[in-house]
């Protein structure tokens, strides 16, 4: 009885003086949002990139860092530094121990979109999340040399459907001065949206990419079917291809196969493991991470410290309020809880907005996210973390109240109904 007492009191009191307690609610539910907001960005975004490719044993590349190697053949991010010649992918190729490869080509891209060159192969065996295979939302797989398959993004920013005609340029840049539009490519088929960077690719054959840079006409060449690696038979073979996933018939010959590829020598190449590389970025990236977490908590710091000086600051207009509580009876300990359920109120009405404030913008944002940063937001409701926020400020307000309660509780009677001037 005596607390519903104590929190109608104070629930009025708030009502009383709306204007600074808004103003309160709304820094500290701001400073929660960011720390909510940086958590659930570093979750999603771990969880993107972990999920962007599964069931590959091995990445193959020239000899380089493991992370760009991962970060360009993977995540279409950066740039090549050498290439892998047709020979040697297909000396890996033929080894015992695959069970199958993907070549990728890059290099091209088409109105800001990388272009990938790659077989039929792809689509097969391809996995991102919990082995979930490429799945067409209309067409089908390129069977010609002039064929394209659009990722979801592509598809739906450009417009484009099954049966348009696109041109490729040269470069990765959104503005290229050199397009190939001596052999435009017309789309066969649209992926369904995966949220990786499948979405944002423009997939064609092998030897499309060798037609548009071919140095005869490769108008003649148009129309012409491919072969399962992707290329014209006895045509458009390609000479080198950027890098190569890998799947092994059994992932006890990872290492094996690994030390073999990076000891070959035909050419210096390099064969990374996606998850421990993947593990080594994340390592990198942590220091930022936990920098960013921590300037979110002095945020929050920083809001209960404006709390704090809100309850300060009002004291000294409300010594009169006070005294006329204890002289109808309220005694030292209701004034002192007063104080605290005012904290404790604003701020858990504070940490619950800041929660619902971030998870319905992170909801509303998701499109325009995916498009602009290609991370994929997954919907969800508030979780453990997001609880133990709420608990962890709405207790930590009810701690750096008891200074002002206190103040309150030690001078109401004594400096309540005569007020020195």
């Amino acid at each position: 009885m005596r607390g519903r007492v104590l929190v109608s009191l104070a629930v009025r009191s708030l009502a009383n003086r709306r204007l600074t307690a808004g103003l309160t609610v709304l820094s500290v539910a701001v400073s929660v949002a960011l720390l909510i907001g940086v958590d659930r960005l570093r979750t999603e975004a771990r969880t993107s990139f972990t999920s962007t490719i599964s069931g590959a044993d091995l990445i193959v590349g020239a000899r380089s860092g493991p992370i760009n190697l991962l970060l360009y053949s993977v995540f279409r991010i950066g740039d090549a530094t050498n290439n892998i010649s047709w020979a040697s992918y297909g000396e890996i190729d033929a080894r015992p121990e695959v069970a199958w490869t993907i070549p990728i080509s890059l290099g091209d891209a088409h109105r800001g979109f990388r272009v990938l060159g790659t077989d039929t192969g792809y689509f097969a065996h391809y996995r991102f999340g919990r082995e979930r295979s490429l799945e067409f939302a209309e067409g089908e797989v390129f069977t010609r040399v002039n064929d394209a398959v659009l990722g979801a993004d592509v598809a739906s920013a450009l417009g484009y459907a099954v049966g348009d005609r696109i041109i490729v340029s040269h470069g990765i840049g959104d503005v290229s001065f050199e397009q190939h539009d001596e052999l435009p490519f017309l789309v066969t088929g649209v992926l369904r949206r995966t949220g990786t960077p499948v979405d944002r690719t423009v997939h064609v054959t092998l030897a499309g990419i060798e037609a548009i840079h071919a140095d005869d006409d490769p108008r003649q060449y148009a129309g012409q079917r491919v072969d399962a690696t992707g290329a014209v038979v006895g045509a458009l073979e390609p000479e080198a291809i950027t890098a190569c996933i890998v799947g092994l018939k059994s992932r006890l010959m990872v290492f094996g196969l690994q030390r073999f590829i990076n000891e070959f020598e035909r050419e210096p190449l390099m064969a990374i493991v996606p998850g421990v590389t993947l593990q080594q970025l994340w390592e990198l990236v942590g220091v930022a991470e936990t920098a960013l977490l921590g300037v979110s908590a002095f945020v929050i710091a920083a809001g209960l410290v404006g709390l704090l000086t809100t309850l300060l600051t009002s004291l000294a207009e409300r010594r009169r309020e006070m005294a006329v509580l204890r002289s109808m009876g309220a005694g030292p300990g209701m004034v002192f809880g007063l104080l605290i359920a005012e904290a404790v109120i604003l701020a858990g009405i504070a940490a619950v907005a800041g929660v619902t404030a971030i998870h319905a913008g992170m909801f509303a944002a998701r499109p325009f996210v995916l498009e602009r940063f290609g991370l994929y937001l997954a919907p969800g409701i508030p979780g453990w973390f997001d609880g133990a926020v709420v608990v962890v400020v709405t207790f930590a307000a009810g701690l750096i109240a008891a200074l002002p309660a206190w103040r309150a509780y030690r001078f109401s009677l004594a400096d309540g109904l005569s007020i020195r001037t």
